[in-house]
């Protein structure tokens, strides 16, 4: 007689950078845990926080008591992505079939996560896009700026390369982290630009994305440019990279 097999449920890790968002992180964490029910129990949130200066450090160690899925990392850099490319790396080593990044700041909405997941059987990443973005037009055009020069170098065609919404197999991330300096600056848009270059199965789904409710962003349009301007030398390295691999 043959025995029943359940399936087996996919195990999500959903991870989040944190840097100074004490106004905002009880919310966050109570709205994303809710998430992980449609994954295994092996399933956890995972938060970044290396760095703040507030007392964000400090409020999840107390949201901790109430959510025991909820991990904190606290040491390593404090700069949004590097902290994405540590929190990748633990997602992977700790056994994550799907991994869903998103940010600690309020903008994303938890209820368009469904979507993407009921998606996941189609593709190996399903990224957000922000058609409308609450956080301003000086936003949007920087975004719009950053897809035009990533289609100069590397001949994609990207609908958002830096949006903070994105369902991916770990084992996709997988194939890509190590190509990363520890303190690379913008892994996400890279990741995009392998995907789309190497022809990877992905899609791109619009999302909401709203005004940031509290807290400081870190990083100003100014600051954005900057980062941007030092990138265009570490893009043609990754360009140089892929032809070799070609």
């Amino acid at each position: 007689m043959k025995k029943t097999v359940k399936n087996k449920k996919d195990t999500l890790y959903l991870v989040m950078p944190a840097y100074n968002e004490e106004e905002n992180v009880s919310e966050i964490v109570t709205s994303w845990y809710d998430v992980l029910k449609f994954g295994s129990d092996e399933s956890r949130l995972v938060i970044a926080d290396s760095g703040s200066t507030d007392n964000t450090n400090k409020k999840l160690k107390e949201l901790k008591k109430k959510y025991p899925k909820l991990v904190i990392v606290s040491k390593g850099l404090k700069q949004h992505g590097p902290k994405l490319i540590q929190l990748y790396k633990y997602a992977i080593e700790s056994g994550a079939d799907w991994i869903f990044q998103t940010d600690s700041d309020g903008q994303t909405n938890p209820l368009e996560f469904e979507n993407f997941w009921n998606k996941r059987n189609d593709y190996d990443a399903i990224i957000g896009k922000r058609t409308v973005r609450g956080d301003g037009k000086s936003r949007k055009f920087v975004e719009n700026t950053l897809c035009t020069i990533l289609r100069f170098i590397f001949g994609v065609k990207l609908d958002d390369a830096n949006a903070p919404f994105r369902l991916m197999k770990s084992s996709l991330v997988a194939k890509y982290i190590d190509r990363f300096q520890i303190d690379y600056n913008l892994p996400n848009v890279m990741l995009c630009v392998f995907y789309k270059y190497y022809n990877e199965n992905i899609t791109f789904e619009e999302i909401t994305f709203k005004p940031r409710r509290a807290g400081v962003n870190s990083i100003n349009v100014k600051k954005i440019f900057k980062i941007g301007a030092a990138s265009l030398k570490d893009f043609y390295a990754f360009k140089k990279g892929m032809k070799k691999n070609d």
